[in-house]
């Protein structure tokens, strides 16, 4: 078998098994990253590697990571996320009496926690339906535990930094009110069916890894799952170019609101 056929059975392999979609990555990064994780526990073929894969938990658990590439920090480029608090926030809270928000591929928690931090600054954390969700059950943990290094918090603002963390064993623990706001789930964007009437779905830093195909649907999917002026929030390498295709229009510099 040549290697691009083991590669290729890996991928309809790891599909069967887990209905992860590796062709709906871009090709060249994942393969490269795959091939770095093979062989440095010395498996010879992809085929050695998925059967391995099978048997051993944590080597399950190394794959998911390395395939999603979970960097995650706490209000990751700033500027965006006062847009979002100064101008998009208000008027849906103008606009609805309860908010429905979805923190897409959420990592380890630092999104949707953000996310937690900026409404309930504005007193709308209790009105608000928060759903964060991943492939990786890992993460999620993770998320769950809220529990984060000092390098994470870098660009929280001091008061939000005083407020809702607090230290503990060289890290900071997020507080019990922002964990209970948040309701973590496991999905997987690529195959599963999103649930409709969010007023506000973010999915930062997550399309750069999807083939052109696969964001389209995708990009299509976030549109059908906004209700009709809902925003999405792309991260700063995602801009979407021709957003009417999925009627959706541009709202502010990586922001769009569903027509």
């Amino acid at each position: 078998m040549t290697e691009d056929e083991d590669f290729v059975r890996f991928v309809a392999d790891i599909k069967r098994a887990t209905s992860i979609d590796l062709s709906l990555y871009k090709e060249n990064q994942m393969r490269r990253r795959l091939t770095t994780l093979r062989l440095k526990h010395g498996f010879s073929s992809f085929g050695e590697y998925f059967a391995a894969l099978m048997s051993e938990p944590r080597l399950r658990n190394e794959f998911l990571d390395r395939m999603t590439i979970n960097v995650s920090e706490f209000w990751r480029n700033p500027n965006r996320w006062t847009v979002l608090a100064d101008k998009f926030l208000p008027q849906m809270l103008k606009q609805s009496g309860r908010l429905n928000i979805w923190s897409a591929a959420c990592s380890t928690g630092e999104e949707p926690y953000t996310l937690a931090m900026i409404l309930d600054a504005c007193g709308a954390l209790e009105r608000t339906s928060l759903l964060a969700t991943d492939i990786d059950d890992g993460v999620l943990a993770k998320a769950k535990e809220g529990s984060y290094l000092e390098r994470s918090l870098r660009d929280v603002p001091a008061d939000f930094r005083a407020k809702y963390f607090t230290a503990e064993d060289g890290a900071f623990r997020i507080s019990d009110k922002l964990k209970k706001a948040v309701r973590l789930q496991k999905q997987n964007l690529l195959k599963d069916e999103f649930a409709t009437g969010f007023d506000l779905i973010v999915c930062r830093n997550v399309m750069i890894y999807f083939t052109e195909e696969a964001k389209h649907d995708l990009y299509g999917k976030f549109a059908r799952a906004l209700k009709p002026g809902g925003i999405l929030f792309v991260g700063s390498t995602e801009q979407i170019f021709s957003p009417g295709q999925y009627g959706l229009e541009t709202a502010d510099t990586f922001f769009y609101r569903r027509a």
